[in-house]
């Protein structure tokens, strides 16, 4: 008999774990480590019994969130390809990766409440996001519109530091000019322009 994975969900069982998933990141984001599951059962619009046949545990939910939150910012590196140029790709996926450093800072307290009960929501953050970052810079190069000399981890360091800009709504202008500073050094330039 071959072996078989988890079925998949149904279209409204899928439907209730992503309104879960994106009320988890608003609660953890905005209250803390300590928000209830019953708050955040009844933002998604479920019951409680609900939200615990998706995640059995509250470490099960916010690994889920902040993986559900990676997968994001990862998957809109092609979205972004499809229906940008890739320089205006890149650009688009930088504001995107400080949204995520931001929802990220503000789920810490219960990002470290899952490590510390064993868990590792980040085991394979850095790969994912290497990833994305190569195939947005790859398709740059290949139009000619970014060097191709930039390696990608030196791209996400820098960019790392940004979101540090970005903690209060007042502050979000200096990001957004700080990403456009980080853009105009990864552009590609003939010889001879300054």
């Amino acid at each position: 008999m071959p072996a078989t994975g988890p079925r998949p969900l149904r279209a409204d069982a899928r439907r209730n774990r992503d309104r879960l998933l994106d009320s988890a990141v608003r609660a953890f984001s905005q209250e803390g480590p300590d928000v209830t599951l019953d708050a955040i059962a009844k933002d998604a619009g479920v019951g409680i019994g609900t939200l615990y046949r998706h995640f059995p545990t509250r470490e099960a939910l916010v690994e889920a969130t902040y993986r559900n939150e990676l997968e994001r910012l990862c998957d809109a590196a092609a979205d972004l390809l499809d229906t940008l140029p890739p320089d205006r790709a890149i650009r688009a996926w930088m504001d995107r990766f400080v949204d995520y450093m931001t929802t990220k800072r503000g789920m810490s307290d219960a990002l470290r409440a899952v490590i510390s009960s064993g868990g590792n929501p980040f085991a394979h953050s850095r790969d994912r996001m290497v990833a994305a970052v190569t195939a947005l810079l790859g398709a740059g190069a290949a139009a000619g519109t970014v060097r191709s000399d930039i390696d990608p981890e030196d791209l996400l360091t820098m960019l790392s530091g940004v979101p540090l800009t970005a903690g209060e709504p007042a502050r979000r202008d200096q990001a957004r000019r700080l990403l456009d500073l980080l853009m105009d050094g990864l552009r590609y330039r003939a010889a001879g322009e300054s």
